[in-house]
């Protein structure tokens, strides 16, 4: 079965019904059809916006007192009521002075409206559903008849600031879902359970790796001992294949003028997301980086280089501040501070296709060594705010959308989401619950190298411009961090966990073996505690499996005097007598 829908543009487009292409029209239309039922339900209520997002749909709404999921039944059975009448949704075009009159008197609606007039916009665009009108872009599904009762649901509460921004109202926000069959309904429901138990923030807490203060430090990660171990080890091994690869490491300031960040272009085009500081004893303002990228240049700049130098390959494992508004911070996945596994490569034009691929093999093999089996790559092309001509972005654009396809990679084009100084790959992986991440970065920029005024000396002994490929492999260490732990359940590989092995004793009588024991594995490298505490082995093994420690070494009186240890793996219900020596072995090679 296929639905003909009527598109922004005036045009028609046929989805089938089950593709997954209409399902953000499917969830779109579901958020009208929820804020049709509040109305409905709910006198003296005002409609903020409500879009549809990767796995559902929201709206923002500013009730005239607090509400409680518990009217989520009844807002449902609204809900029903508006799909099975199979209303029509109509879309019109009203001029914004027609605009203002219908909506009058309802203030985030007329604000969006001011907003549009001033971006030069003649008219706005309405949809009708019934007695229901509202401010919407589109599109939507022909009739609410479309929409199947059964595979639509109310989830959760939030609170959500009017625009993201804590100055302005606090509404509330209420999330749903929606799929095109009972049966897609159902399969969500499940992955979201099993999602509810992998949280990051409740594993981290029982994990004891890392806590959040929003009161003192909002958006900002407090790392425990445990946390900052997984934390070290992922820049380890990431510090390991780029040694490998030729990357050279570099450090760069955390603060630097205004001016760096005015011929970087980010004080015009990024500074909403800055922080600004103005020493009072000088008449300089600075900013705190939100970006890595211009230190590199300075690096670069230092010197004179040639074409032989070339490519060049700089690394930084430099944290970022950016603002992100209140309710959009989310664990370890959204933060205002964070560290980025970044890199600047500096190359020749013919180089530029043989670099790129290079990167994007290295991406595909380390998301392989976390278990990342499916990975997609979208190319995002030029945004609205931008640096340079369009002469440049046609090159740009060109010349990574060939490095794919010369190379036997499929991409997906995303209009308008690119960088601010050039066009980017972006590296999509699926973790073992079905959910999309996106991580990884490869930007290719033709603009910060002119603006800073970088270059090199070719064969002929002129001086060039290099072309300068931005390169992010985790993107953020912290939100791959909150990715694997949710991926793996808390169950990291052996060489990642912050605790390898805990030494457990049953009694007194082996305490002291116990602690010979706790020595040994520590003295071989590997990260083991001891338990000698006079609780019973039961309760220390199922505290210590809540951490998700992968091996509890048991030990009493009988593993004293024949020198074994009883080991129990994560998950396991049995323990496997073994040698000390041989447990050591094991563990040694399961790391290696």
């Amino acid at each position: 079965m296929s639905i003909k829908i009527t598109m922004p543009d005036g045009g028609v487009k046929e989805f089938e019904k089950d593709s997954p292409e209409l399902l953000p029209i499917l969830r779109h239309t579901a958020a009208h059809v929820l804020a049709y039922a509040v109305i409905k339900e709910f006198s003296g209520t005002e409609l903020a916006i409500g879009p549809s997002t990767d796995d559902g749909f929201y709206y923002d709404i500013a009730f005239p007192k607090p509400i409680s999921p518990e009217v989520f039944p009844n807002l449902e059975a609204r809900m029903r009521e508006i799909i099975e009448a199979k209303l029509p949704i109509a879309r019109e075009d009203l001029s914004i002075a027609a605009a203002k009159k219908l909506f009058a008197g309802r203030k985030y609606k007329l604000e969006l409206i001011k907003d549009l007039r001033e971006q030069g916009e003649k008219s706005v665009s309405v949809y009708r559903m019934g007695e229901f009108v509202d401010l919407c872009r589109g599109p939507h599904l022909p009739t609410t008849g479309y929409l199947d009762a059964r595979a639509v649901k109310l989830l959760s509460l939030a609170g959500a600031y009017w625009r993201g921004n804590s100055k302005n109202d606090m509404l509330t926000r209420i999330y749903g879902t929606a799929f095109s069959t009972k049966a897609g309904l159902e399969a969500h429901l499940k992955m979201l359970e099993e999602a509810a138990k992998r949280d990051h923030r409740k594993l981290g807490k029982e994990m004891d790796l890392f806590h959040f203060e929003p009161e003192f430090a909002p958006g900002g990660v407090f790392w425990h001992p445990n946390g900052w171990s997984m934390f070290r080890s992922l820049v380890d091994y990431m510090r390991a294949r780029q040694n490998a690869e030729g990357y050279i490491e570099i450090n760069t300031p955390s603060v630097c003028s205004r001016k760096m960040w005015e011929t970087s272009g980010h004080w015009d085009k990024f500074s909403q997301h800055m922080y600004y500081s103005k020493v009072l004893e000088d008449d300089t303002e600075f900013a705190v980086k939100p970006v890595n990228c211009p230190g590199g240049m300075l690096y670069f700049k230092q010197g004179i280089k040639s074409y032989r130098d070339l490519p060049l390959k700089v690394a930084e494992f430099g944290k970022v501040d950016r603002f992100e508004a209140s309710g959009a911070l989310f664990g370890l996945m959204r933060v205002r501070e964070f560290t980025q596994d970044d890199a600047h490569i500096f190359c020749t034009p013919e180089q530029l296709e043989a670099e790129s691929v290079k990167v994007v093999k290295l991406i595909m093999d380390i998301y392989k060594d976390f278990g990342f089996g499916k990975v997609r790559i979208k190319l995002s092309t030029r945004p609205e705010k931008r640096l340079g001509s369009d002469e440049i972005w046609d090159i740009s654009e060109r010349a990574l959308g060939d490095a794919l396809k010369n190379n036997g990679y499929e991409y997906t084009i995303f209009p308008g989401e690119g960088a601010l100084y050039g066009p980017k790959l972006e590296f999509v992986l699926t973790d073992s619950l079905g959910r999309d991440w996106q991580c990884g970065t490869l930007q290719l920029d033709m603009n910060l190298p002119e603006r800073f005024g970088i270059s090199y000396v070719d064969a002929k002994g002129e001086k060039q411009r290099p072309v300068m490929l931005h390169r992010a492999l985790f993107g953020s260490l912290e939100r791959f961090m909150g990715i694997l732990i949710e991926h793996t359940a808390g169950r990291l590989p052996l060489w990642l966990s912050p605790v390898q092995a805990v030494v457990a004793s049953i009694s007194e009588e082996a305490e002291t073996y116990a602690r010979e024991v706790s020595t040994r594995l520590q003295s071989m490298g590997i990260r083991a505690e001891l338990d000698v505490r006079s609780d019973k082995i039961g309760y220390k093994v199922r505290e210590h499996s809540l951490k998700k420690v992968p091996y509890i070494a048991v030990v009493g009186k009988k593993e004293a005097e024949a020198g074994l240890v009883s080991v129990r793996s994560l998950g396991g219900e049995t323990e496997e007598s073994m040698k000390l020596d041989e447990f050591v072995e094991k563990l040694q090679e399961e790391i290696k």
